[in-house]
């Protein structure tokens, strides 16, 4: 892995936490992802279930964690099972874990080879009377392909029929969308990461330059900060493409006059950043970009002020809407009679800015998070709100990762990121 140790104490912690809210007389269980193939001998790179890996740290394929915390045998009550090591493995793909290693991972003792699985699991399955099985119910998930879990999930319920079935998801749900402070630590770590790389970018930019360049050189400075890749495909998207809220072929020429709207994050052990920034080509915005830019500005730092312990998902996306209204009303962008005639299912504001505003944030750059719960301490948001203009060729979006405090705003984990429009240009045309 190219990020630094994490602390065991953070899994420990997690699997207890998991385990307090577990049946009686109980087993859960949680399968790495499959590395995926493309064709031929080519495969995807290997991308850990989070699940897992939250309640683990392991980092490797074909790996299980069962946890019983009623098992007669205090041995069983947290197992792993690994695909056993060798030197062959060694040479030809890499250290994997050994028992000791995962261990040192983990903070779990009861290591066993992939191998001894259904003997092991056949022993706790007659103990226990129900078992959780972990699928994928995100609010955003369009699932296509079937994975280990999947498979896996069959083949235990075909093979232990009488067994009641729980689900881990909503326990999960609940669990990862609070984070503990080595998550923020890691999480800022990703933010700073991102930092860097639009710092690189703002001194790169020109008219001339291609979209692509410009992901190349995110790339070039998460790769040296070990950070293994973007954490969601990034989008470079200058002029209209802009106006594309998904755009991802990042392969124009950038013009001068036009902006670029970036949305880049960088990963970090796993865990995501999510940042949005628009920037001028030619170092400079025009009045009218600028009016509208310091508008969008306006509103995700009035918007970050409404995620606070306690409000509600549905009514913290109505209160932007007021203030978007507000700005655009400002813009000329719509009018009173627009406003008045709205339709309350999709209002006059969604013609310039049609997307939400927050998202859950963490180890999935859309992470867990039930949306009808109270927002909480400490969960992960980003702010992103966006004026979309095609007839006057451009898009601006700004996003922020915030963390929600006890008390008062919440906490800018981009505070260092420059996001202020007269900041931008300094530091496009500093000699």
């Amino acid at each position: 892995m190219k990020y630094h140790k994490i602390d065991s104490s953070l899994f420990i912690k997690n699997r207890k936490n998991f385990m307090a809210h577990m049946q009686p007389n109980s087993i859960a269980v949680f399968n790495s992802n499959d590395i995926y193939p493309i064709s031929a001998d080519s495969t995807m790179p290997f991308e850990q279930h989070r699940d897992i890996f939250y309640l683990s740290g392991v980092d490797q394929e074909e790996s299980i964690l069962i946890l019983y915390p009623d098992s007669p045998n205090p041995k069983n009550r947290e197992v792993l099972f690994l695909k056993e090591t060798n030197e062959h493995i060694a040479v030809w793909e890499g250290e994997k874990l050994t028992k000791d290693a995962a261990f040192e991972t983990s903070g779990i003792k009861t290591v066993y080879w992939l191998q001894d699985k259904e003997k092991l699991l056949f022993e706790m399955m007659t103990q226990a009377e129900t078992v959780y099985i972990n699928t994928n119910e995100h609010y955003r998930a369009n699932i296509e392909t079937e994975t280990r879990e999947d498979r896996f999930t069959k083949w235990l319920k075909n093979k232990y029929p009488a067994h009641r079935v729980a689900k881990s998801n909503p326990i999960l749900q609940r669990l990862r969308s609070v984070k503990d402070k080595l998550e923020l630590d890691l999480i800022q770590n990703a933010c700073n990461i991102t930092e860097k790389g639009f710092r690189r970018v703002l001194e790169f930019v020109k008219p001339g330059v291609w979209e692509f360049d410009i992901e190349a050189e995110f790339m070039h400075e998460f790769l040296r900060n070990r950070s293994k890749k973007f954490a969601y495909t990034p989008i470079v998207a200058s002029g209209n493409n802009a106006n594309v809220l998904h755009y991802i072929e990042n392969n124009q020429q950038c013009k001068a006059g036009d902006l670029i709207l970036l949305d880049v994050g960088a990963e970090y052990a796993n865990y995501s950043s999510d940042m949005s920034r628009t920037i001028p080509v030619s170092g400079r915005f025009t009045k009218r970009q600028k009016e509208v830019y310091n508008a969008v500005n306006r509103v995700k730092n009035d918007a970050t002020k409404l995620l606070v312990p306690g409000a509600l998902w549905a009514e913290y996306h109505k209160e932007v809407g007021k203030l978007m209204t507000s700005e655009l009303l400002g813009l000329s962008l719509i009018d009173k009679a627009d406003v008045k005639n709205e339709n309350p299912d999709w209002p006059a504001y969604k013609k310039y800015f049609m997307h939400g505003t927050s998202h859950h944030m963490g180890l999935d750059t859309h992470d867990y998070g039930l949306l009808h719960e109270p927002i909480k301490e400490n969960m992960v948001f980003t702010v992103e709100p966006g004026i979309y203009i095609p007839d006057e060729g451009f898009g601006i979006r700004l996003e922020d990762d915030v963390v929600v405090q006890k008390s008062g705003e919440p906490f800018n984990l981009m505070r260092n990121i420059p996001i202020e429009a007269d900041e931008i240009e300094a530091l496009m045309n500093k000699s």
